[in-house]
């Protein structure tokens, strides 16, 4: 699989998660590396590039690299913060309290009951835990968190010690065995408490991504595109007659279109002066060219009202690409073998075809019937078709009159 393949299942998930009132978490980056066949922590290296492209919120950043790590780590994180955040909450309720004591006012308790809400979240961490080594691992860190955490905190806030450090690895191995006890219960009991198995969850979502893929994959073909493009044609419309430039152009592309035609081809695009057009297969795209380069001599002979000769230069690339209308060629409007096509025709020297190595591989003879001469761009490297003979360019073909006018 590519990074491209992998990216595009990254957002599949995505938008499953958010469908479902979730977001993408550690079941959906599972799913993802099994659709892919990508490791693990690759996919979360790609969540986490993701994230780093978009922009976002501080609390979004954060709850973006939180989601690139593995599920353990995740554990621990969270079951710290709890109980430092606890332990904090727990002793600022202490100080308040001697200090209200003191001034024979009433305590509320509001620091006391945000505290146990934060050791209930911790307890629920560790009951989400995948296996019992991370349970007892959280619930460690829980209890023996808590129990350091409020000794720090009591010392800087400087209120009375409220636990022996007698009883600091004993709250260590009980909140281990509390985790591992909560682990047994949570996995016997998950139906009943409405909770989703992971690994059901996880190949549920598995199925509704290749489900997806499948249908994407609908429209999936391998093309072969042509990139045709006039040499030097600004310079041209800067120096000939409007109304030639018209008549003259017309006639190119309808010359053009007629070969494209001819080879089963199709008209995908027009840019400015430049063609794009799709083909079955590189050797109906390579004789289309080739006829496409010989016959714009005897355009430049008979039809051409500038002046100037039109020289061409030719791309062609093979590849994958989505045709989702249908199979329609006109609506891929975004694909990579296009854009190599048509860096390959600028590689191209004047009156020469490029072709790209994917392509050559499928033509008839292969490089021994392009030529030896090499072109590369985008990283693809291309052969390089020239014709044996070609007719001198260095004088402009004499302009001929106009139709309704006679010659001098």
């Amino acid at each position: 699989m590519t990074d491209d393949s992998v990216e595009q299942m990254l957002i599949l998930a995505e938008r499953l998660r958010e469908a479902n009132g979730g977001e993408l978490d550690e079941n959906a980056i599972q799913a993802v590396a099994e659709a892919t066949g990508a490791p693990v922590e690759y996919v979360r290296l790609a969540v986490k590039l993701r994230s780093e492209k978009e922009k976002k919120s501080f609390l979004a950043s954060i709850r973006s690299q939180y989601r690139t790590l593995d599920p353990q780590t995740r554990r621990y994180l969270l079951s710290g913060a709890s109980a430092a955040s606890t332990a904090l909450l727990w002793t600022a309720d202490e100080r308040v309290s001697l200090f209200i004591r003191s001034q024979r006012g009433a305590d509320y308790g509001i620091y006391s009951m945000l505290g146990t809400l934060c050791v209930c979240l911790g307890i629920y961490n560790v009951f989400l835990s995948r296996d019992l080594r991370t349970a007892g691992m959280s619930g460690a860190l829980l209890s023996g968190g808590l129990f350091l955490m409020g000794a720090v905190f009591e010392l800087i806030m400087k209120v009375p010690a409220q636990a022996d450090s007698f009883w600091f690895p004993i709250a260590i191995i009980g909140g281990a065995l509390g985790g591992m006890a909560l682990f047994k219960f949570g996995d016997k009991y998950r139906a009943r408490l409405g909770m989703k198995d992971p690994a059901k969850e996880r190949q549920d979502l598995l199925k509704q991504l290749n489900h997806l893929q499948d249908k994407l994959s609908s429209g999936l073909q391998f093309m072969t595109f042509l990139s045709v493009d006039i040499v030097g044609s600004t310079r041209m419309k800067e120096t000939a007659d409007p109304l030639s430039i018209e008549y003259t152009f017309n006639e190119y592309y309808e010359f053009v279109t007629r070969v494209v035609q001819k080879y089963g081809g199709r008209l995908h695009s027009t840019a400015g002066d430049g063609l794009t057009c799709a083909f079955e297969h590189p050797q109906h795209a390579f004789a289309a060219a080739k006829n496409i380069q010989a016959g714009i001599i005897e355009l430049n002979a008979l039809r051409n009202r500038i002046g100037i000769p039109l020289v061409l230069r030719c791309g062609i690339h093979v590849g994958p690409v989505m045709t989702p209308q249908g199979g329609d060629v006109k609506s891929v409007n975004f694909a990579h073998v296009i854009d190599i096509a048509s860096h390959l025709q600028k590689a191209a020297p004047p009156g020469g075809i490029a072709i790209s190595d994917a392509a050559v591989a499928q033509i008839t003879g292969g490089a021994v019937s392009v030529g030896r001469e090499r072109v590369s761009a985008m990283d693809v490297g291309a052969f390089v078709w020239t014709p044996k003979q070609t007719l001198p360019m260095t004088n402009p073909i004499p302009r001929l009159p106009q139709p309704g006018t006679e010659a001098n």
